[in-house]
């Protein structure tokens, strides 16, 4: 298992944190868990095939989780030219609704879509990359999930809870990917939970959000919506997962000083081992115990 950080950063823009996404390499399958602004182009930065993608989970639709999806579903099309299946997508609602705005008919690609499947120029370079009979149009396959779903594959199992963050406005999700390789948790977006702990015992790694400085959450909803540095650090010790990932960190925790306040802070209640997350930083899945010499 290869996990690789395409953005580990907010809704602010940053030169050197994009939005919100993840890729997991296992023998025949690829993931993408989210995909914000700016994930796209590091997931080229990274190497990473785009028409060797073959499954995208979305956690929630706050536009720094999921805009790039847009750039993942056509290019993985137009680059695939008819040879790949359409990719296999999976969000709480309303992912039917929205990827039907986005490339159904009368959808706001639609334009784009008939130029590439009738424009002459465009059918033309379809055939050059090898494409074969009439182009037909992206229709990403699009499953709905929520609390307690489950999507299996060939030797992969993904499941996923409900995770509170911006209820009722947005529907929130965590996943549990569990293959031979090994197991990965992402946690999404998420304040205090007990079913996100429940999701991730004994996982190899869990992403988790950790967004600020914990005490310095503006209001009570924040708190019940949002993670901070020690809240990550109490769900990956009681979930007794190996290694956790620090990821969606804002300008405030990411600075001199505080960045090294907040690491020994973890310490104090986590054992394992800590990475913080950096756009573009690449981990294989290496199994050890809590408390082994890092």
């Amino acid at each position: 298992m290869k996990l690789t950080l395409l953005g580990t950063g907010t809704p602010a823009p940053s030169k050197h944190r994009a939005g919100s996404g993840f890729v997991v390499q296992i023998e025949g399958e690829t993931f993408v868990f989210d995909h914000g602004p700016g994930a796209h182009a590091r997931m080229i930065q990274a190497e990473i095939p785009i028409t060797e993608v073959t499954q995208l989970f979305l956690t929630h639709f706050h536009y720094d989780h999921f805009t790039d999806a847009a750039s993942l579903v056509l290019r993985r099309w137009d680059q695939g030219a008819g040879k790949i299946p359409d990719l296999s997508v999976y969000g709480p609602q309303p992912a039917s609704h929205i990827f039907q705005l986005m490339f159904g008919q009368g959808g706001i690609f639609e334009g784009d879509i008939d130029a590439r499947t009738q424009n002459e120029s465009s059918v033309a370079i379809y055939h050059a990359r090898g494409g074969g009979g009439t182009r037909t149009r992206p229709r990403p396959e699009v499953t709905e999930l929520e609390n307690g779903s489950t999507v299996c594959g060939d030797g992969w199992t993904v499941r996923a809870v409900e995770t509170p963050h911006t209820q009722p406005q947005l529907n929130s999700l965590a996943y549990r990917l569990d293959c031979n390789e090994g197991s990965l948790v992402y946690s999404g977006d998420t304040g205090p939970c007990d079913k996100l702990v429940d999701l991730a015992q004994g996982a190899d790694i869990m992403i988790h959000m950790c967004h600020c400085v914990s005490g310095t959450e503006y209001n009570r909803a924040m708190s019940c919506g949002v993670a901070g540095h020690k809240l990550a650090a109490k769900h990956a010790e009681r979930a007794k997962v190996r290694t956790l990932v620090l990821t969606h960190l804002t300008d405030q925790i990411d600075t001199d000083g505080t960045r090294e306040l907040v690491v020994k802070e973890l310490g104090e209640i986590y054992p394992g081992r800590v990475i913080w997350g950096e756009d573009l930083k690449t981990i294989d899945m290496v199994p050890q115990e809590i408390g082994d010499p890092l």
